[in-house]
């Protein structure tokens, strides 16, 4: 019986290999040849690449034997996960494989820059011996603010506890109690900024947190202050930090990152003496490209031999029962949707209450789901159906499953409670409705509704009055925002309603600021569903 044929499309490490195993026939292409890659593809079981190589859905299409797509590092920019899934195939990663190295380069960037190592290095090159020139800061008895405290921002708060320093941070997704677990102290981000002398960014990146770092936020830093970005181009705004560099609004800076990769060399940030730059080089280290590359061979080894799969990121491996299987993607948004508007609340438990027929199967995937779905905005890291557990426990989040074979109106339902650190709770609810499965959200916060799920929501919370919808559609209108669809609940006449619209594209910055204050709005939250 012929061997399953697994290609290697990018250089990786002879450990990489060595752990495949001599179960497959492994067979080497340049992922960059598009003609080879698409003909080498048609016998592949599975595939091996690193950034270089495109897995569209060209190339899925020309691999009718294809299984399992393997990425040796985090980012699947590359991979087209959406047709993978369509054609039933796996996309795997390596999500822990470059954390030490990313905290390791931060670490390396605040030294940088606090004691002007390149700088002073290229003097010393040029033949000049200036010491005063250089005269530093130290690290000990410093406050660094961490913003985002995921995995990586774990690492980098372990470490520079060692070097003495008070670490603060702010993370709207972490509780008091995982924190004060950590030894650090909670902060809002302007709270951060004007007490810390040293901060590092460890977000993901999103609508909301691109460009979270500009003008205004570093006016509020210490003149003595320094910021440090390895995490994602575009969370600090590289013009308003330019500026600031340039005019000494804050000391120094440390990137890794940019918004354009490769940075232009016309970039102003590139000619600043107290700015410290590295071209992307957060995974990149030996260790780092080794853990990548034996982590993905040992998923491709577990895949083809049909096992569950604990970097996959687009399935969650293991027997489901094809009744139970098209819910998962269902209560993957509802999460995202309950988190979106939890907003910045502090999410301390989330329970999957499941009812209908579907209780009567196992429905424990479900759990999962949720909070793969809930973190799937919240976080810099790939989210798994095995990670998003470990992810919760980092943030002191506890999950829980109850089924009931009782439903009232639907066949099936699936509901979602968040329970806040304020004590407060946010709860949405789903349905899949009729024989073409349509995903609905039926019910908000205790509000009925019906509406079919789509990529762009906006919901409104406000009082119960007339020609409210007038006013926000007029506001919608003039921001050339089209409106698909909108529902409209109470409870109570002149009570609190609520408006959940669809609209076909995520909403312009400022439009919903201009809607909240247009109609008093006690709450006004977008949301944008990822698919996975």
């Amino acid at each position: 019986m012929a061997k399953p044929i697994v290609l290697i499309a990018e250089e990786l490490s002879p450990a990489t290999v060595e752990a495949l195993g001599p179960d497959f026939d492994v067979r080497n292409v340049d992922g960059t040849d598009r003609p080879a890659l698409l003909s080498a593809l048609a016998e592949a079981s599975a595939i091996l690449i690193r950034s270089a190589t495109q897995v569209d859905a060209e190339a899925i299409a020309a691999a009718p034997k294809l299984k399992v797509v393997a990425r040796a590092g985090v980012g699947l920019d590359n991979v087209d996960i959406k047709s993978a899934t369509e054609a039933g195939v796996m996309v795997v990663n390596a999500p822990t494989s470059n954390i030490i190295s990313a905290a390791e380069l931060t670490i390396g960037h605040l030294l940088s820059i606090a004691r002007h190592i390149p700088a002073a290095n290229a003097s010393l090159a040029a033949g000049e011996w200036k010491r005063s020139r250089y005269t530093g800061a130290e690290l000990y008895e410093k406050t660094i603010g961490i913003i985002g405290l995921g995995r990586i921002g774990a690492l980098i708060t372990t470490r520079l506890q060692a070097f003495g320093m008070n670490v603060v941070a702010y993370d709207p997704y972490v509780t008091v109690a995982r924190a004060q677990q950590m030894g650090v102290q909670l902060l809002s981000l302007d709270q951060l900024l004007a007490t810390s002398d040293f901060i590092t960014i460890h977000m993901p990146k999103t609508p909301e947190t691109t460009g979270m770092i500009s003008t205004a936020q570093l006016a509020k830093m210490k003149k003595t202050a320094y910021i440090v970005n390895v995490a994602r181009g575009g969370l600090i705004d590289e013009a308003a930090l330019a500026d600031a560099l340039a005019n000494n609004v804050i000391a120094g800076a440390g990137l890794d990152v940019f918004v354009s990769e490769p940075v232009s060399p016309e970039s102003p940030l590139l000619g600043l003496p107290n700015i410290v730059v590295t071209p992307h080089l957060g995974a990149s280290t030996d260790e780092a490209q080794e853990k990548a590359g034996v982590s993905v061979a040992k998923s491709v080894r577990l895949a083809l031999g049909g096992e569950l799969v604990p970097d996959a990121v687009n399935v969650a491996g293991g027997a489901i029962d094809p009744f139970v299987r098209p819910g998962i993607s269902l209560v993957e948004k509802l999460a995202q949707v309950l988190a979106a508007v939890a907003g910045h609340g502090a999410l301390t438990n989330l329970e999957v209450d499941v009812r209908g027929e579907l209780a009567a199967y196992d429905v424990s995937v479900y759990r999962l789901a949720a909070l793969k779905g809930y973190f799937t905005n919240q976080v810099t890291e790939n989210v798994s159906y095995v990670n998003a557990p470990l992810l919760a426990e980092q943030r002191g989040i506890t999950s829980t499953l109850t089924t009931n074979e009782e439903s009232k109106d639907y066949r099936n339902t699936t509901t979602l409670r968040g329970a806040l650190a304020d004590g407060t709770t946010v709860e949405v609810s789903g349905t899949l409705s009729g024989t073409k499965m349509v995903e609905k959200i039926i019910g908000l916060n205790g509000y009925d509704i019906e509406v079919p799920l789509a990529a762009h929501h906006v919901v409104m919370f406000y009082a119960d009055r007339p020609g409210i919808v007038a006013v926000y559609g007029k506001e919608f209108g003039e921001a050339g925002v089209n409106i698909a669809g909108m529902q409209v609940a109470r409870r109570s006449v002149g009570g609190q309603a609520l408006s959940i619209i669809t609209v076909d594209s995520p909403v312009p910055e400022g439009v919903l600021d201009r809607v909240r204050v247009a109609i008093d709005a006690d709450e006004v939250r977008e949301i944008d569903i990822v698919e996975n």
